[in-house]
């Protein structure tokens, strides 16, 4: 049977050799390799300062909280998103409160962020505060989701109107840009991850980008229990005596042997973008040829879509399906049979708003965000990765021409 995983990360003998060095260095917790990881993220991005962490999800705990947000706060974030994002938040004590997305893009809807704070929230002594909890609006957390911004812009001008922080969710998104500019320079902290199902991996791990050196220089305390002093510069001098720890931190530290895989990563980045933004195009191609049935995804002008996963939407209306309830279960069938035959294919991700945790703690209804609950149930993830052929991209589209005409 023809297998086809929905990702594999590209790797070569560079990773094997980078990590060959970290170990014969005896150096393999965090120290000098993952600076040099730090500097060449923010490099390609084009921001002052890079932040390793273990994950996007500790990175995002980590920029939430040196940005001051806690409990008695409320956190505005998209329905639409991996779990990892509104968990963030809930792990700063706070609350997050879901808005809605456009189909057409996966990302979060300006101007139901606007409709949010004004129905929701009224001034009170210069603080914006939540008509029926009494928690204070501390800002937004967008997502740039599968690899293509949010308008990030729109969210930052309503940020400034309202005086309200931002923490961009970038989990998907390193490399992607908008009017040439990296997620990253917007102006806020963009957390990054390196999961084995983005672009380039670190195995696990993630990274904060920035701009301000203060703030970069507080976040690499507390991932290090809030210590004042480093590692790898303690070991220049003086290493006998422990720091200071003036806050109570986190240990959410990447290793160098993590971050030597990451430098072998991030010199092939170019050339793994450029193959998967070929690969898109094929599949937008075939897609448009073969399969009415699917909506391929958008890159709106001025952006960059780096397609850290390639995510379609099922056309219920050409399938003469009745209601995403009914095109769900279509959908759903229609990946089991694919996984059977050996095409491994996703879901998006989920509208968060449905999940347990949050539909039993604040009680949401899979139709308060109509546009995240057709996403959770019609979004179909097709393989994508660097050592895909173009064979096997026509015969994913193919056999799935076959499942839909019941061939199979």
């Amino acid at each position: 049977m023809r297998k086809i995983p929905v990702t594999i990360p590209y790797f070569t003998d560079e990773e094997e050799q980078e990590v060959a060095k970290v170990l014969a260095s005896g150096w393999v917790a965090q120290g000098p390799t993952v600076a040099k990881f730090e500097r060449a993220i923010a490099e390609h991005e084009g921001v002052a300062e890079g932040v390793a962490t273990t994950s996007a999800t500790t990175s995002l705990h980590l920029a939430m909280i040196a940005n001051g947000l806690g409990a008695g706060m409320d956190a505005i974030a998209p329905a639409f998103t991996f779990v990892a994002t509104e968990n963030a938040i809930v792990m700063t004590g706070a609350t997050p409160v879901m808005v809605d997305i456009h189909q057409e893009t996966f990302n979060i809807d300006t101007r139901k962020i606007a409709e949010k704070i004004e129905e929701q929230y009224e001034s009170r002594d210069g603080k914006l505060v939540n008509k029926d909890t009494g928690n204070i609006l501390w800002g937004i957390v967008p997502v740039h989701e599968f690899g293509l911004c949010c308008d990030i812009n729109e969210v930052n001008a309503i940020a400034k109107e309202y005086g309200l922080k931002v923490v961009e969710d970038a989990a998907c998104a390193l490399g992607a840009m908008v009017g040439g500019v990296h997620e990253g320079g917007f102006g806020n902290c963009s957390c990054v991850s390196f999961h084995p199902r983005k672009s380039i991996t670190t195995g696990e791990g993630g990274m904060i980008l920035t701009d301000d050196p203060a703030l970069a220089k507080r976040m690499r305390e507390l991932r290090t229990h809030g210590s004042t002093v480093s590692a790898d510069a303690r070991d220049k001098g003086h290493g006998f005596l422990l720091p200071e720890y003036n806050e109570a931190g986190y240990n959410y530290r990447m290793t160098d042997i993590q971050a030597a895989v990451g430098m072998a990563q991030v010199r092939k980045f170019e050339d793994i973008l450029a193959c998967k933004r070929r690969r898109a195009a094929l599949y937008n191609e075939l897609i448009a040829a073969k399969l009415p049935e699917f909506i391929t995804p958008v890159e709106p002008e001025g952006y960059y879509h780096t397609y850290q996963s390639y995510v379609c939407m099922l056309n219920i209306k050409e399938l003469g399906i009745a209601s995403t309830a009914e095109g769900g279960a279509y959908r759903n069938n229609m990946l089991q049979t694919l996984e059977d035959i050996g095409i491994a294919t996703r879901q998006g991700t989920h509208a968060v708003h449905m999940l347990g945790y949050y539909r039993n703690r604040f009680g949401y209804k899979p139709e308060d965000l109509p546009n995240a609950y057709a996403c959770d149930h019609l979004s179909i993830t097709l393989p994508l990765y660097m050592q895909m052929t173009d064979d096997d991209q026509e015969y994913v589209v193919d056999t799935i021409r076959k499942v839909i005409d019941g061939r199979i």
